[in-house]
């Protein structure tokens, strides 16, 4: 009798129990915009892999656990499927402001100063920091800036009002979102035929060994290709409430294990040992740079698209980038003031990168300056026009790569006079009589697009709204042709062209450069340091 009573107790011990996640209580992880750091001292993030689904199921191969808040917990047998649905689910309720300036975090004298011009405007003003810092093995990991606000109403129509009516064109100016009350309902557990085994407030903590399939999971949202398709993912899951009120799904998973997932999708696996290299210490920046910065209505860090960056968790993993990201582990540039690099790339520069405040207006950083991507930059002999550089890639790094693709390095894409119509209805001008470049980067993408109208003329800022308007063109690295009937344009690269160019980091993987060779000439002056 006593054996059973201390079995017993044993059990409902276990029962309750708390879930741990690298030490951690995973809960507290959830929809915290900061960073935590694991046992080993790598960071903890949380990922978005499904959002605003009406249900998610999830398979368990080899069974699992599903925790619930309150300490309970439901075991789950091999092979069985548990669906997951919020029901009362209430939206996040944000108010919305306008940003418009962005400063280091050290500019705290120059922040003051545009707080008072604003003001002395008769605006309702405020400073907030954005990003995140932390320590790792003694030193600071320090993303964040200071952006300057103004308030900018109750809806998202309110303040893009404002936006317009400030009538000026700096990169760094939109409206942002600021979170009141998060959004909150009710998960329930459901078995395959959709009985409910269980219901849990805003969360619900799935553990599984080995990983749980997530069914159906949307991808490449916006894109050529868009699908479902089942995944698998590391560390563990929760099912939880989005900004909306719908069904998520969040992978909260260490940062290397993370990478294992995101480097294969960003990168062709089998491009030489040294580019892998870089590409991982590159995405191992833009994580943590981006933490704190976006999706701040949302309860994860970072989303698995493009936004981000692409994470197809263990379905997309890769032995070579898998080694890649090991030998790698902990490594991040650092610049000169002694802050994280924003280490962001971009597929095929066409020949030259470009300044990172010229794509998004962020402070310029002197570690983002565009520049020819050449083998030799001592042997540049100064920069052609725009015509003559568009007509030729010669000397281009992305053209020399054995992986590069000729219509990404220079293209022809045109767009009928119907199709640009239906595009710039919004923009009130009528048809587009004129289409003109106001002002471009130091690599010739264009910055700021007017389109003039039978109805009236309209300004279009930033390299990805430009490309957007126009058709999803590979880059703004253009020029404009009239044609009847049409809009020729004939550009040059693929992507926003900042930072590292992933072409031109194979091909000089490829001509015997090391990781920290290819890393020094897209981030020049920037320091490697290994963290943990």
């Amino acid at each position: 009798m006593f054996a059973l009573a201390f079995a017993l107790l044993a059990l409902a011990e276990e029962i309750h129990e708390p879930p741990r996640f690298a030490g951690r209580d995973p809960f507290a992880l959830l929809g915290a915009h900061r960073v935590e750091l694991g046992e080993d001292g790598s960071p903890l993030v949380t990922v978005g892999i499904e959002q605003g689904e009406e249900e998610v199921a999830i398979a368990f191969p080899g069974g699992g656990t599903i925790h619930l808040p309150d300490g309970g917990r439901l075991e789950v047998g091999p092979g069985e499927v548990r669906r997951f649905a919020v029901v009362s689910g209430i939206p996040a309720r944000v108010r919305y402001r306008v940003q418009v300036a962005l400063f280091p975090f050290s500019a705290r004298e120059e922040v003051a100063r545009e707080v008072a011009r604003w003001q002395s405007r008769g605006h309702r003003v405020l400073a907030r920091t954005v990003g995140a810092s932390f320590a790792v093995a003694g030193r600071l990991v320090d993303t964040r800036r200071w952006a300057v606000l103004l308030e900018g109403g109750e809806s998202r129509q309110e303040a893009e009002a404002l936006l317009a009516h400030l009538g000026e064109d700096e990169l760094s100016r939109r409206v942002v979102e600021e979170v009141v009350a998060r959004a909150t309902g009710r998960v329930e557990v459901r078995d395959a035929r959709g009985r409910v085994l269980a219901s849990a407030r805003d969360a619900v903590y799935v553990e599984a060994e080995p990983p749980a399939i997530v069914r159906a999971v949307e991808h490449d949202i916006g894109f050529a290709g868009h699908g479902r398709e089942d995944r698998r993912y590391r560390g563990g899951l929760f099912v939880t409430v989005d900004a909306a009120g719908q069904t998520a799904v969040v992978n909260l998973v260490r940062l290397e294990e993370l990478l294992h997932g995101i480097v294969p999708s960003e990168i062709f696996a089998s491009a030489p040992e040294e580019a892998l290299k870089a590409q991982a210490i590159a995405a191992r920046g833009e994580v943590l740079a981006k933490i704190g910065q976006r999706h701040l209505a949302d309860p994860f860090h970072l989303c698995a698209e493009q936004h981000c960056q692409v994470y197809r968790g263990l379905t997309g993993e890769h032995p070579r980038t898998g080694r890649a990201v090991e030998e790698t582990r902990g490594m991040l540039l650092f610049g000169e003031a002694g802050g994280l690099v924003d280490t962001v790339y971009s597929s095929t520069c066409g020949g030259h990168t470009e300044d990172n405040d010229a794509v998004w207006g962020t402070p310029p950083d002197p570690h983002l300056r565009g520049r020819p991507d050449v083998w030799d930059l001592s042997a540049h002999a100064g920069r052609p026009t725009l015509e003559e550089f568009l007509v030729s890639a010669e000397g281009a790094m992305c053209g020399a790569s054995s992986f590069s693709r000729p219509d990404k390095l220079r293209w022809t894409r045109e767009i009928s006079d119907a199709e640009l119509a239906a595009r710039t209805t919004e923009l009130g001008i009528g048809r587009v009589l004129e289409m003109e470049v106001l002002t471009r980067g130091v690599s010739g993408r264009a910055t700021r697009l007017r389109l003039s109208g039978e109805e009236g003329e309209a300004e279009v800022r930033g390299e990805l709204a430009i490309r957007r308007l126009l058709g999803n063109l590979e880059s703004s690295l253009f020029v404009i042709e009239r044609l009847p009937g049409r809009w020729r344009f004939r550009g040059a690269g693929w992507g926003h062209g900042a930072g590292m160019c992933q072409m031109g980091a194979i091909a000089r993987a490829e001509r015997g450069a090391d990781h920290r060779a290819i890393l020094e000439h897209y981030y020049p002056g920037a320091r490697l340091v290994r963290l943990y």
